[in-house]
């Protein structure tokens, strides 16, 4: 395999077969004798019961509510490998636990549905959100992603974030903050090609425009440039276009988008970038290559092509780019703080705040370490 001497997809088959899964529970306190018995569940438990239902705000003392998280997906957009249904996502839905788990200390129950129907899916959510403090949309394919988010969050008095959109572009961003500095570049002169318009191309581009309103953006879809040509285009498109988020002065594919480009971000799919397309690119290019597990090229292909910056969404190569390092810092500030909605405020400042954990930023290291003892309370911070 490209990029490492171990073969991490035997290893992940063996190891989640040895555990059955990545999850289990644990007892807060003991069943052990009687007196446990008797306030852990009946008689006492009535009295907490009566106490809740007459103050429900008070659930997130006396429950599990104030530190859970529902992961929820429909399998419709799993990593890089499409749409593999709600058996599929589970694994990935437990690892997104274990990071919340490990990272921030919350408590998380992966959710899959067995349905992509949009109104079942905010139907089902809204009937369960109850028993949770947030709920971390995941995997979900656009445009359904979009309009799903919408509706819960205006429905629902808890903070609803789908992860592959704001994770993704806040990650994003901090990642460009550096890479800028690296390569002694300024928004406002760059030209921006995203490889990609599904929800995390979206919310890529819609989150470096509003950090730099002047920056010069081309999205491309499988069929090609977003231009104005194109009559193809589907709505969400179009409205990226009209807002003035991603220019449409250009028409082509990639080749021709990339010609000059100082930076390229793949949230596409495997292999979908030749080092061919890296030539064509300005001098000290920055590439993001964020497909998983397989990007769009490899990080020494890229390198070899002659980009100076770059980055994947895997944890085996340097420059992690993955929204791992935000969402369980972005849930511990909004279950803390009890904040009903996460803003785009929120997310530039938790971009800013990671970017500025690089204190000198170089080629090799433009974004933290997972395992960066103040990446949680950083990203936390930013939640208010």
């Amino acid at each position: 395999m490209a990029g490492t001497k171990k073969n991490y997809n035997k290893l992940a088959l063996a190891l989640h077969k040895k555990l059955k899964g990545k999850l289990e529970t644990h007892l807060k306190h003991p069943l052990k004798h009687k007196d446990d018995w008797s306030t852990m569940y009946t008689p006492g438990v009535g009295a907490v019961a009566s106490f809740v239902a007459q103050k429900p705000e008070e659930a997130r003392n006396y429950t599990s509510k104030g530190n859970s998280v529902a992961i929820i997906s429909d399998g419709s957009a799993v990593l890089g490998l499409g749409n593999i249904g709600p058996y599929g996502a589970l694994p990935v839905m437990e690892g997104k636990a274990a990071i919340l788990k490990a990272q921030a200390h919350i408590d998380s129950w992966p959710i899959v549905l067995a349905t992509q129907d949009v109104d079942e899916i905010v139907a089902t959510i809204k009937a369960i959100a109850p028993t949770f403090g947030a709920i971390n949309l995941e995997d979900f394919s656009a445009p359904r992603c979009f309009e799903i988010e919408k509706r819960l969050k205006a429905e629902l008095d808890i903070p609803v974030m789908h992860d592959d959109q704001h994770g993704t572009a806040i990650v994003v961003l901090a990642g460009l903050i550096n890479a800028f500095k690296i390569t002694n570049r300024k928004f406002k002169d760059a030209r921006i090609v995203i490889q990609g318009a599904g929800a995390a191309g979206v919310a890529i581009a819609k989150l470096i425009k509003l950090h730099a309103p002047e920056v010069h953006i081309v999205m491309l879809d499988s069929k090609g440039i977003l231009g104005s040509a194109r009559k193809d285009i589907a709505p969400y498109k179009k409205q990226l276009i009209k807002e003035g988020v991603i220019a449409s002065d250009k028409d082509g594919n990639l080749l021709q988008a990339l010609a000059g480009a100082d930076v390229v971000i793949g949230v596409s799919g495997p292999g979908t970038i030749s080092r061919h397309h890296i030539e064509q690119m300005a001098g000290n290019a920055i590439v993001f290559a964020l497909a998983n597990p397989v990007p769009e090229i490899y990080p020494e292909d890229a390198a070899r092509a002659g980009a100076t910056v770059v980055a994947s969404g895997r944890s085996d190569f340097p420059n992690q780019v993955n929204n791992s390092l935000v969402f369980p810092g972005i849930f511990r500030g909004a279950l803390d703080r009890r904040v009903q909605t996460i803003t785009d405020d929120m997310k530039l400042c938790a971009a800013k705040k990671l970017a500025a954990l690089v204190k000198r930023p170089t080629a090799g290291e433009i974004i933290p370490h997972i395992s960066n003892p103040k990446l949680m309370k950083t990203i936390a911070s930013a939640v208010r």
